[in-house]
């Protein structure tokens, strides 16, 4: 599955959405004492804008649009720190990347339902999920490190259809 990306035309935002979205994103960096570059904020921008989780390579070929050049370890590097930075989430099922929908405000474990209808993916936030997770972890001695919980079904809206 290849999302389609939206390009980056002056229009692309009419409300300003994406340009807030993106604006947090920047100055949660500046708040942590590290740089949204031109290039990891193209990243970002695509996929905020793609309508499903997209993977690297589509990121690739949306930033040699917009940019015309880009090379995958730009991509991975960008990934990376947009990873740690708490900006996106990976989903690990589909091996692609989505926003988080708090831009960034704190880190915190991810949560998706995933439709194996449509691809989309809804972010979820749950702290009794979290809190479940990591009390069950501790009756085995393990201290989980990093917490993403999958779920994988047929949202409302595939389900209507059918």
């Amino acid at each position: 599955m290849r999302p389609e990306i939206a390009q980056a035309a002056p229009d692309a935002d009419p409300t300003g959405a994406l340009s807030a979205r993106v604006a947090r994103a920047e100055a949660a960096c500046a708040r942590r004492g590290v740089r949204l570059t031109a290039i990891r904020r193209d990243v970002l921008r695509l996929i905020l804008q793609a309508d499903e989780p997209i993977g690297a390579y589509a990121l690739l070929d949306g930033l040699r649009a917009l940019t015309g050049s880009g090379k995958p370890p730009t991509v991975y590097r960008a990934l990376d720190f947009l990873l740690a930075q708490g900006l996106i989430h990976r989903v690990e099922r589909l091996n692609a990347f989505v926003g988080c929908h708090d831009e960034a405000v704190h880190q915190h474990a991810a949560q998706f339902l995933i439709c194996h209808d449509c691809g989309r993916v809804a972010e979820l936030e749950d702290a009794a999920v979290e809190a479940a997770i990591g009390a069950v972890a501790r009756t085995q001695g393990f201290a989980p490190a990093r917490v993403t919980v999958e779920v994988d079904g047929v949202c409302g809206a595939c389900q209507d259809k059918s």
